[in-house]
């Protein structure tokens, strides 16, 4: 397409995960990929950066571990600009890069934070460079029946399981409300420990309320949100979660854990955030979803007058501005 700023011709995005994964590094580098094409940027998706993939720009999802192609190629392109993006796992709990990755943050042009709160615990002269770009998503249209009706209440969780995300606290949480609230809860997401897999199949085992539903396709992940009374996110830590997004766009009410990944996208007087490893919090917070229509309605009032944030042409821009500043005329 034609352009009338200036913006690199090629761009390499180096990201940890694979072709084929579902993981959130690799959904940032495709949508990312798709949102430059339509600048009119070539691109290369990567998960490790070597000198014959050249590139006018190098765009690395999660520091730490991009931090040998981030240097690698600030040696064979020194003219050349670095984006570094700021995964959760970079700077929580706590920012303490190491030798590698701290080099890479401060040769990086730029630094990238999925909610402003990241940018809050890079020393000065990093937080200088950093900015925000919220994760852009697309909704797919769903049925969201109003809870007073009496079908039941239906919610998700979209999580591969593993400890940091704390996949299996929303079905304890089902211990806290009682049956006639009608809650039912999916969790939709691969296990990646033997232990968090048995422990799934024993808690879907003991309440039928629970069901484990494995991997499921993106579509199939969009549409299971689209058609959820609420989507919860009871992560320990994230640096921005992909599926807050999702929800947004979706328009599906989110109750989430009080941590700073997700307050710095939802704001800090969310009515449907819960303290993180607390599952009886979630569960008070899931029975009066389901049983408060006033409660539930304004939790998605709320969501929708957060879309804006999500809009795909929106991050689309702050690239465009990102770019634009990295290659000015």
């Amino acid at each position: 397409m034609p352009r009338n700023v200036a913006l690199p011709g090629s761009s390499v995005i180096v990201t940890p995960a694979p072709r084929g994964t579902r993981a959130g590094n690799r959904t940032t580098a495709l949508r990312w990929a798709g949102l430059l094409r339509q600048l009119g940027i070539d691109v290369r998706i990567t998960t490790e950066w070597r000198p014959e993939h050249a590139g006018d720009v190098l765009l690395a999802v999660h520091a730490a571990k991009t931090a040998t192609s981030v240097m690698r190629f600030a040696g064979a392109r020194p003219n050349h600009p670095i984006v570094v993006l700021l995964a959760g796992t970079d700077i929580y709990p706590e920012f303490h890069p190491d030798e590698t990755t701290l080099a890479a943050l401060e040769r990086a042009d730029a630094l990238l934070a999925l909610q402003p709160r990241a940018i809050d615990v890079l020393p000065a002269h990093l937080r200088s460079k950093a900015r925000t770009i919220i994760q852009s998503a697309t909704g797919t249209p769903g049925a969201q029946p109003d809870p007073a009706t009496g079908a039941g209440f239906r919610a998700c969780v979209i999580a591969h399981l593993r400890p940091i995300k704390a996949p299996l606290l929303p079905f304890d949480a089902l211990d806290h409300v009682p049956t006639d609230a009608g809650v039912t809860i999916d969790l939709a997401g691969r296990a990646l420990t033997a232990e968090l897999e048995s422990a799934a199949h024993a808690a879907v085992a003991r309440d039928p309320r629970r069901h484990w539903l494995g991997e499921l396709s993106r579509q199939a992940t969009k549409r299971l949100i689209a058609n959820s009374h609420a989507c919860i996110v009871p992560s320990t830590g994230e640096g921005g979660a992909n599926v807050v997004s999702e929800a947004l766009a979706a328009g599906t009410p989110l109750l989430a854990t009080a941590i700073p990944g997700n307050i710095g996208l939802l704001g800090e007087d969310w009515p449907g955030l819960f303290p993180a490893d607390d599952e009886l919090a979630l569960g008070r917070l899931l029975e009066r979803a389901a049983t408060d229509s006033a409660f539930y309605h304004s939790l998605a009032d709320r969501t929708l007058a957060l879309q804006h944030l999500v809009a795909p042409a929106r991050e689309r821009v702050e690239l465009e501005r990102l770019l634009t500043d990295l290659f000015p005329r």
